[in-house]
């Protein structure tokens, strides 16, 4: 399978592809923090043309999207404005919005719990299929993951395991805290790759 990994600097997701032997490659931003010669560094958008993948994974950037951060939309941190933080929403939006109506026959899309001002936002939404925790595939940890699906089924849990830190909600500040917290896990990114590569 022809698989593109939108939004991923570190790798897991598109190496779990790899290893079971299929054309798969990431995008992000930013450069391939492994220096791996399968990612392209740039605009994820620009490679969405028709035909050319048979699964797409995105990781769009949930900053101005997610729950957690929609009382920023009211009262903005220091040194930024309301109409700053209402169009990064708008770009935030946007980009899931074009990983979610993307020409490619089968689609996720992962992000946390959406809000409302996100949801009318983007074209043709649907409220996600499924939500995972880590804890679900071998990591002992909590991060509710929410999972938006076209055209693939729900992901079975894999390794049930115990423990429930809440390692990445914890994380102190810091430079890095955002590179950090979007981490994927390489647990779901396995059974990805084992339960939706499958042509």
């Amino acid at each position: 399978m022809r698989v593109l990994i939108a939004c991923e600097f570190s790798g897991t997701v598109r190496d779990a592809f790899l290893a079971r032997g299929h054309d798969a490659w990431s995008c992000d931003l930013l450069p391939d923090e492994r220096g791996s010669n399968r990612h392209i560094q740039g605009d994820a958008r620009t490679l969405l043309k028709p035909d050319r993948w048979d699964l797409l994974i995105a990781h769009p950037p949930c900053t101005r999207l997610c729950n957690s951060g929609v009382r920023w939309l009211h009262e903005p941190p220091a040194n930024r404005s309301l109409d700053a933080m209402w169009a990064e929403l708008d770009e935030g939006a946007a980009l899931f919005g074009a990983f979610w109506n993307a020409p490619v026959p089968r689609v996720a899309v992962e992000n946390p719990v959406m809000h409302k001002y996100a949801k009318v936002r983007i074209p043709n939404y649907q409220e996600p299929v499924q939500s995972v925790q880590p804890w679900q595939f071998g990591h002992g940890e909590t991060k509710r993951t929410c999972l938006w699906l076209r055209n693939l089924p729900p992901l079975n849990p894999t390794d049930i395991v115990e423990g429930r830190e809440q390692r990445v909600h914890q994380m102190s500040p810091g430079p890095d805290r955002w590179k950090e917290r979007s981490r994927f896990f390489p647990g779901i990114a396995a059974a990805m790759a084992d339960q939706w590569g499958v042509p």
